[in-house]
């Protein structure tokens, strides 16, 4: 019985800590938009075809110059040029 001295505190101090954060919640505006973000991702905000083309290949064409200076595979297949 004098568990529940200790439990029933602890309990109503949890409840409340829920119940506010739930007021906080709403104050604050977490629930303001549920639908937002599902119908922005229908949106077509994205410029021409010729732009996003273009900066695909510049990104490819970086990707590729600093994958060729940083390719382990490429440096053990050179020839050692020192002489033995």
């Amino acid at each position: 019985m004098s568990v529940l001295l200790f439990l029933i505190p602890i309990a109503l101090f949890l409840g409340g800590l829920g119940l506010a954060a739930f007021l906080w919640s709403l104050r604050s505006g977490q629930y303001d938009d549920l639908d937002g973000a599902a119908a922005r991702i229908l949106l077509d905000d994205d410029g021409p075809d010729s732009d996003r083309d273009s900066d695909r290949d510049s990104a490819r064409d970086s990707a590729s110059d600093s994958a060729r200076e940083t390719d382990p595979d490429e440096a053990a297949k050179k020839p050692d040029d020192s002489p033995c």
